[in-house]
């Protein structure tokens, strides 16, 4: 089921307009998971980073043992191309993707050999209201570590474990889990990186490589120490956050989420969270 509306997709070189079909059963993609994607966003007239998010959809390919078809430049260049359906205000979401389309039982065709499926999906999003913000609570599961998963790509694969944790974090009436990493100490939440302030300085866990560090993340890393706040990047506990002025929540898809609960203990939406979001938004006017 679409996220979002007035879809188009890129698909066999060409635009459609249309949320098409373009996988077979029968490709390793779909009944064996070798997918990969990114999001990037068109808002405001602005579309930050997208060359950085097209960069890392190949990363993320190749991590996977999928081999990249298209460059980051040809990719950028593609979006643009489809993004000129849409009016100049729209909100769009943007997803490259790539899945294998041969392989065996288990193993993707070594990539000298693979042939691999490219698209382009883009969803017409709104951006979240400016008053907008989430709740958050614990969850049984955890992030897996590289042994286990390829928490180096952004991977499809990935995301049903996320499904998890969302549906008991609903079922117990917040909107999004906070979760812990193989060791118990904080990773992120369940659908994007995880700030805390504290007097003034921002923390957010280290990279560990139980989570993906987000391109969005570290734009707000950059923008705050440019603005001369401390930004800690280390080993947080749940503790760690109760204990917070604020939180907020770090993605591409909304940039910035104010949360303002965490199981029992409550926050305002705070002048750190708030700056952040303004920052951002600067940034990428003047990039």
């Amino acid at each position: 089921m679409p996220t979002g509306t007035n879809i188009k997709t890129y698909f066999n070189g060409t635009w459609h307009d249309a949320d098409i079909a373009v996988m077979n059963a029968a490709d390793h993609g779909m009944w064996l998971g070798s997918n990969v994607f990114d999001g990037a966003r068109l808002a405001h007239g602005l579309t930050p980073d997208l060359d950085k998010h097209c960069a890392r959809v190949n990363a993320s390919a190749e991590a996977l043992m999928v081999t990249p078809t298209v460059t980051a430049s040809e990719m950028v260049e593609i979006v643009h191309e489809g993004l000129k359906m849409y009016p100049k205000d729209a909100a769009i979401y943007i997803r490259p993707m790539y899945w294998a389309i041969d392989g065996g039982m288990s193993a993707i065709v070594p990539k000298d050999d693979s042939r691999t499926g490219f698209a382009i999906s883009l969803e017409e999003i709104p951006m979240a209201a400016p008053d907008a913000s989430a709740t958050l609570t614990r969850t049984r599961f955890r992030r897996p570590v590289l042994e286990d998963a390829v928490v180096n790509a952004k991977a499809a694969c990935l995301y049903p474990n996320n499904a998890r944790m969302l549906a008991e974090a609903r079922d117990k009436g917040f909107t999004n889990a906070l979760v812990a990493d193989a060791l118990g100490n904080v990773a992120e939440a369940a659908t994007a990186n995880v700030f805390a302030v504290k007097d003034g300085e921002v923390f957010t866990p280290v990279p560990n490589g139980t989570f993906l560090s987000g391109i969005t993340r570290a734009r707000h890393i950059t923008n705050l120490r440019a603005d001369g706040v401390t930004v800690h990047e280390t080993v947080m506990s749940f503790e760690d956050f109760h204990d917070a002025d604020e939180i907020f929540l770090s993605g591409n898809m909304m940039k910035v989420t104010p949360i303002t609960a965490f199981d029992d203990t409550s926050y305002q939406v705070g002048p750190v969270t708030r700056r952040v979001r303004d920052m951002y938004w600067d940034w990428a006017a003047s990039a």
